[in-house]
């Protein structure tokens, strides 16, 4: 299977990181979505990471160039995956919404294109079993932010091709990315460490073992953690973490049971960086930025 073309459905935060390693790998790569002003957005936040990238030195200015013409924007699905040799879907962590994806895909895509996912911890098979096209079905999980984190877990289904894994594992190497191959499994290697570790940190600061700073400082110097269990839950999204351990919890049993303080926080709208507040309070910094 040779890619030339891939199609990333949805330009939020992990569709807009996506499309940014496509083009950096030198694919012509088609960014959709419903809404023009995301799309727009994204599009500004790509070039301002190359614009960054050049102006550090780590990426060369004719690079960054050759990358952004090769960037196109689609506002539906159909006309998107037309030409798509490839398909990541990026979109929320909501089987409906994925479900419809995959059947969209299957009618409209050309013969031959692999469809893939970026679920962090869903079942692929839960929305891929709807096509005919199943041993061309993969996972391929990103982290945020993708054009920094070098890793992606490729997702294999007990359906999923040789040749499907191999063209996705030539699409990593050219993206500048390190892969690992999972056999599926809900929360696959990553998203079940991590939902662990986060949960027990909540367990730890419920049970006032430590402050939120300390427990984060504990793990960044003494497990060598880029960062602490909080700064990445505020990161992420507190929500996005209860549904993930929710999910976990139903499919994996009860270690994986929400902390009941993370459940407080979410109904209370603390939900990380992007409400402004989750386990620390980013309003003051906010306002400083608006200011500046």
């Amino acid at each position: 299977m040779s890619v030339k073309t891939i199609a990333v459905i949805g330009a939020g935060t992990m569709g807009r990181g996506i499309a940014h390693a496509a083009a950096f790998g030198r694919y012509n790569t088609v960014l959709e979505d419903i809404s023009r002003p995301m799309l727009e957005q994204a599009v500004a936040w790509i070039r301002q990471s190359f614009d960054e990238g050049v102006a550090k030195g780590k990426v060369e200015a004719s690079v960054r160039d050759k990358a952004l013409s090769l960037i196109s924007t689609a506002s539906n699905v159909e006309e998107a995956i037309r030409d798509a040799d490839l398909i990541i879907e990026a979109v929320p962590e909501e089987l409906e919404m994925k479900l419809e994806l995959f059947t969209i895909f299957d009618k409209f895509a050309k013969t031959g294109t692999i469809f893939a996912s970026n679920t962090s911890s869903l079942s692929i098979t839960d929305f891929t079993d709807v096509t005919v096209s199943r041993d061309r079905c993969i996972g391929m999980h990103f982290f945020n932010p993708v054009p920094k984190m070098k890793l992606i877990e490729l997702v294999r289904t007990p359906h999923t091709s040789d040749a499907t894994v191999a063209a996705c594992r030539e699409v990593a190497g050219r993206m500048g990315k390190e892969v690992v191959i999972v056999n599926e499994a809900p929360g696959f290697i990553t998203t079940r460490i991590n939902a662990l570790i986060g949960n027990e940190a909540f367990n730890m600061l419920e049970a006032g073992v430590a402050s939120p700073e300390d427990i984060d400082k504990a793990l960044k110097l003494g497990l060598n953690h880029p960062m602490g269990p909080f700064e990445l839950v505020d990161l992420v999204g507190l929500d996005v973490r209860l549904n993930i351990l929710e999910y976990l919890h139903r499919t994996l049993g009860e270690k994986y049971r929400p902390n009941s303080l993370l459940r407080q926080y979410v109904q209370e709208g603390r939900l990380g960086r992007k409400t402004g507040r989750g386990v620390y309070d980013y309003s003051q910094q906010s306002a400083a930025e608006k200011k500046a």
